[in-house]
C-alpha cells in the first residue's frame, strides 16, 4: 500500500512539474533500464544464493529510494532530473526482490496449490494497489508529496520484517555460479520453450499496447475536473483485480489456460479502450476495473505456468524474466502512451493503444498453435 502511494506521488509530482505527460512517461524509461539489468542479473542470483537474505538486502535498496523521495520533498525540489534519477535506484532494488519473493512460492506451498497462492498473493498485493492511490489523493490533496513518500518509508518496515521472518531458502539442487552466463541459460531455455516464451510475449503486448497510466494526471484535470479524480483512476485497474481475485475459484479448475489466457487480454484491451472514450468518471473507473479483473487472471495464468515448468535451480532467472517483462512491460507503456499523446492527442493515445492490443493478441494466438492448445497438467 505504501508503495502505491510513492507510485501516483511520483508521476503526480513530476506533472505538477513539467506539466507535461511525455515526461511523465519518462518515469517509465528511467526505471526500465536498472529494471532489465537487474530483474536478469537478480534472477540468477537467486538460483545461487539464500533467497531470504537477497530479499533484506534488495528491499533495503527500495527502501533507502523511497527515503531519498521524503528528503527533496521536503527540500521542495524541482528537479525532474533527481525524481528520475531516484525512480532508477528504486526500480533497481524492486528488481531484484520481486523476483526472489515469486522464487519463493513454491517452496512454501505443495505444487498443486500454486495457482491458489499466485491467485491470494495477486488479490493481496491488488488490495494494496486500490487502497495505495486512494490513500494517495487525499495524503498528496491535504499533506503533500513529503507525507506521501514518508507513509510508504513508514509502512515498509513491515515488508523488511516479514521478511526477517521467513526461514533459511537456499536454492535446491545443483546451482550455478551467477551472473549473465547464467542469464543466458536462463533465456536459452525460456527462447526453445514456445509457451513460455508466449507467456512472456503476450504480456509484453498488453503492458506496451494498453497500458494507459501516464495519461492518468492528465486525463484527471481534463476530463474529470482534477481533486481526488486522479486517485480514483490510478486506482480503478486495481480495484477489477480485488475484485476479480474474490471470485477467483475457477481459475484453478480451467484446462484450456491458453485459449482462456488469449481471452483475459483481449477483454482487457477492449476495456482499456472503451474506458478512453468516456467522460464519466464512475464509468471510466468501472471500464478499468474491468480490465483490471481480466489481467488478473492473466498474471495467475502466466505465473502459474513459469512456476510448474521450470525446475527450483531456474525458477529464479525465470522469475526474473518474468518480473522484467511485468514490470518493465507498463513503463514501456508509460513511454508509448506519453509520446502517443504528444503526437496525436490524449484520446488517440489511450483508445488507439486498446484496440491494437487486442488486435494482435488474437494475431500471435492464431500464429502459434502450441500456445493456444495449451491445457493444464492435471
Amino acid at each position: 500500500m505504501g508503495f502505491q502511494l510513492t507510485a501516483v506521488a511520483v508521476p503526480v509530482q513530476m506533472y505538477a512539474v513539467t506539466r507535461s505527460s511525455f515526461m511523465v512517461g519518462t518515469l517509465g524509461l528511467a526505471a526500465l533500464v536498472p529494471l532489465v539489468l537487474f530483474g536478469l542479473w537478480g534472477g540468477s542470483v537467486a538460483d545461487a544464493v539464500d533467497r531470504r537474505r537477497l530479499l533484506l538486502v534488495a528491499s533495503a535498496v527500495t527502501w533507502s529510494a523511497t527515503l531519498g523521495l521524503v528528503a527533496q520533498a521536503l527540500l521542495l525540489s524541482r528537479s525532474p532530473a533527481v525524481l528520475l534519477g531516484l525512480t532508477a535506484v528504486q526500480s533497481a532494488g524492486y528488481a531484484v526482490s520481486a523476483p526472489t519473493r515469486a522464487a519463493v512460492v513454491p517452496r512454501l506451498v505443495p505444487i498443486a496449490e500454486v495457482p491458489s497462492a499466485n491467485t491470494l498473493t495477486f488479490t493481496a498485493t491488488s488490495l494494496g494497489w486500490v487502497a495505495g492511490p486512494l490513500l494517495a489523493g487525499v495524503v498528496i490533496a491535504r499533506f503533500g508529496y513529503a507525507a506521501a513518500y514518508g507513509v510508504d518509508a513508514a509502512l515498509f518496515t513491515a515488508a523488511l520484517y516479514a521478511a526477517y521472518r521467513l526461514p533459511a531458502l537456499p536454492p535446491h539442487g545443483e546451482t550455478t555460479a551467477p551472473g549473465w552466463r547464467s542469464v543466458l541459460a536462463g533465456l536459452r531455455y525460456a527462447l526453445v520453450t514456445p509457451v513460455l516464451l508466449m507467456s512472456f510475449l503476450v504480456d509484453i503486448v498488453a503492458m506496451v499496447l494498453a497500458m494507459p497510466r501516464a495519461l492518468f494526471p492528465q486525463a484527471g484535470q481534463q476530463w474529470f475536473g482534477g481533486g481526488v479524480a486522479v486517485g480514483w483512476l490510478y486506482a480503478a485497474i486495481a480495484i477489477g483485480s480485488l475484485l476479480g481475485g474474490l471470485v477467483s475459484g475457477w481459475i484453478g479448475t480451467v484446462r484450456r489456460v491458453g485459449v482462456v489466457l488469449t481471452g483475459a487480454i483481449v477483454v482487457w484491451g477492449l476495456a482499456v479502450a472503451a474506458a478512453g472514450l468516456t467522460r464519466t468518471l464512475w464509468l471510466c473507473v468501472a471500464l478499468l476495473a474491468v480490465a483490471g479483473a481480466a489481467d488478473l487472471a492473466s498474471a495467475v495464468f502466466r505465473q502459474t505456468i513459469l512456476q510448474t515448468y521450470a525446475p527450483d535451480v531456474m525458477r529464479g532467472r525465470l522469475q526474473g524474466m518474468f518480473i522484467v517483462v511485468v514490470a518493465g512491460g507498463p513503463r514501456l507503456g508509460d513511454v508509448r502512451a506519453g509520446a502517443s499523446e504528444a503526437a496525436f492527442g490524449l484520446t488517440w493515445a489511450w483508445v488507439g493503444g486498446g484496440l491494437a492490443c487486442a488486435a494482435l493478441v488474437v494475431a500471435l494466438a492464431l500464429a502459434v498453435p502450441t500456445f493456444r492448445r495449451y491445457e493444464r497438467p492435471a
